[in-house]
């Protein structure tokens, strides 16, 4: 995985070694590498699920702070802000992969946005079957048996189902309607790094609506209008660029997509009931330490 810095905010990009060739990789917080312990706020352009099973401390994404209490799970999608807060004897499986791994199958992709929403995700009766899964995944992505890649797809769309029905009860069953499906392309458009910054027009336009029919869908299956859903997206990438870098506000404005300083303050206090400034004081700073490069994948390692 390689580290690409915008500004004060890490990047982090999956690059898996040879002999894989997959977007994907699998292995112990050790045998990923250092980052995957990162105490410092970055984001992905990648999927990561971890299963943690023991140690001390807390996960915090997208500023939400959740104590360890192993087992649980961690899922970070692409463009959320995380870090292991105070982390100790940090002990359990990681599961990187890019979209493309997936196949862009859209329920496992609402899952993990579901999945993404939910920090530290207590298991319960599924933990068992995780953890064996898990196991067996990393085996299958060690020895590299003839079809593994199948395998390995087919297993974390299991992983991402019983997940998800420890999430939500019930969930995981029947596919979604093409109006939960569009729904979720609209939302995993706009949190995607970047996709704060878009239009209504330019999402209708790449998921192949109009814009009104877009509006109609997403207001049925969100409650929100889709011009909504972008301010919220906004306003979220503001807190994290306010909390987790040392950017000025002019700064966050500009990375935020706001010419005008001035409209923004009036935005963001007008979303959150105070100003720029005041939103900095109140969280206080934990910023990235510049020494260390990038998690360095070792999927071979012993």
């Amino acid at each position: 995985m390689s580290d690409t810095r915008t500004l004060d905010l890490p990047m982090h990009r999956l690059q898996v070694p040879l002999p894989h060739l997959l977007p994907f990789a699998i292995g112990s917080f050790d045998t990923i590498g250092p980052l995957s312990r990162a105490g410092f706020p970055h984001r992905h352009s990648f999927y990561e699920i971890v299963l943690v099973t023991g140690g001390r401390g807390a996960h915090v994404l997208d500023l939400v702070h959740r104590p360890l209490r192993p087992p649980q799970l961690c899922v970070i999608a692409p463009g959320q802000v995380h870090y292991w807060a105070d982390a100790d004897g940090l002990t359990g499986q990681v599961v990187l992969f890019n979209e493309d791994f997936l196949f862009s199958q859209p329920k496992d992709l609402t899952a993990l946005r579901t999945l993404a929403a939910r920090p530290g995700l207590r298991l319960g009766e599924q933990a068992g079957a995780i953890g064996a899964l898990l196991a067996d995944m990393e085996h299958e992505y060690r020895t590299r048996a003839p079809g593994y890649a199948g395998v390995l797809r087919a297993s974390l769309h299991i992983l991402i189902v019983r997940a998800l029905r420890a999430a939500v009860p019930g969930e995981g069953g029947a596919a979604p309607g093409r109006s939960a499906e569009l729904a979720s392309a609209f939302t995993r458009l706009i949190g995607l790094p970047g996709g704060e910054q878009r239009s209504v027009a330019s999402c209708a336009q790449e998921l192949g609506v109009s814009p009104g029919h877009l509006q109609t869908l997403v207001k049925q299956v969100t409650g929100r209008t889709p011009g909504r859903l972008i301010r919220q997206q906004q306003t979220l990438e503001v807190k994290r660029l306010l909390a987790c870098t040392d950017l000025t506000i002019r700064q966050v404005a500009r990375e935020a997509g706001f010419g005008d300083p001035a409209y923004f303050c009036r935005f963001f206090r007008r979303e959150t009931g105070m100003t720029p400034g005041e939103f900095r004081a109140r969280v206080g700073g934990n910023h990235h330490d510049p020494r260390i490069a990038s998690i360095a994948a070792a999927p071979d390692a012993p």
